[in-house]
């Protein structure tokens, strides 16, 4: 669960009209903060320090630090948390500013290995853009894609409780109803963290971005569980991270499907209490408990 000081700079209180039968009342509610994020890296080679604004995305404030890591990981432009050398704040006049950039330096000589500098990211908070013209290309930048996938068992149970114990997490979404999570959940069903953001893409990047911090990629014996549905974004960046089993509890698109079937990664949608969809089940992975009819 969240500390209260990043519960404050998450959630904002609004003066609202609510109707009820047609009775209408003022009251003050929880919305969820969204502000931007504007991401820079610094690069030093041969001493000389080089910045460069890598994207702009609207986010929810908190857990900042790894929003930004984990974007540069899943995006490529880095492999190893031994690349960065700081994360900080831009040192700006203006407070709000400084609070809304963030700076990574990377190690001296290290140059972010892939040409999406050269693209222009901006993310919005609804959907997100990948940046990626195919799949192939992203098996190109993974640096897992060569790891050979462990066997694990799931068992269908454990899967039917994962949804309640996410939503029974989500600080934020029960203050406002409108924040999306991702959540690290072990074979057995215990959560290892969980991520919140007004964009369900940041939400996994943070979470991917403690897995990093934390050197505990590849993260191939956990199950990755989304609070709503799985885009293909999201997909990509659990490829990135070496994820083997997705669960949303939304429902999936098919370019999603056509992901987490070319990377062998099971992937279960409209997860909740007793029921589910496979739509692909990886050759690695068995789950135990379905009756074949």
């Amino acid at each position: 669960m969240e500390s209260n000081a990043l519960l404050d700079t998450a959630l904002k209180q609004i003066q609202l009209v609510k109707v009820t039968e047609g009775a209408a009342v003022y009251a003050i509610d929880s919305v969820s903060v969204e502000e931007p994020l504007e991401i820079r890296i610094a690069t030093t080679v041969d001493g000389i320090i080089e910045y460069k604004n890598i994207s702009v995305t609207m986010r929810t404030p908190g857990n900042d630090t790894e929003l930004a890591i984990g974007f540069l990981f899943t995006e490529g432009l880095i492999s190893t948390i031994s690349q960065i050398e700081t994360v900080d704040r831009l040192d700006a006049v203006c407070t709000r500013n400084s609070d809304n950039i963030i700076v990574v330096r990377l190690a001296e000589g290290v140059v972010p290995k892939t040409i999406a500098l050269d693209r222009n990211f901006y993310t919005t908070s609804s959907c997100g853009v990948c940046g990626k013209g195919s799949i192939a290309a992203i098996k190109t930048v993974s640096i897992f894609k060569e790891f050979s996938p462990k066997e694990s068992t799931l068992e269908l149970e454990v899967i039917y409780r994962i949804p309640d114990q996410l939503r029974a997490a989500q600080g934020n979404f029960s203050a406002t109803g409108g924040i999306h999570a991702a959540g690290l959940f072990d074979l057995q069903g215990e959560l290892i963290a969980l991520r919140e953001d007004v964009g369900r893409h940041n939400a996994l990047d943070k979470l991917i971005g403690y897995a990093l911090s934390d050197q505990v990629l590849p993260l191939q014996k956990q199950i990755l569980v989304l609070s709503g549905r799985a885009s293909f974004e999201l997909i990509q960046k659990a490829a990135m991270a070496g994820i083997q089993v997705i669960a949303a509890i939304g429902a999936p698109s098919s370019l999603a499907v056509e992901l987490a079937k070319e990377f062998d990664i099971t992937l279960l949608g409209f997860v909740s209490d007793q029921r589910c969809n496979i739509y692909h089940q990886a050759k690695h992975i068995i789950i135990n408990g379905l009756m074949s009819h």
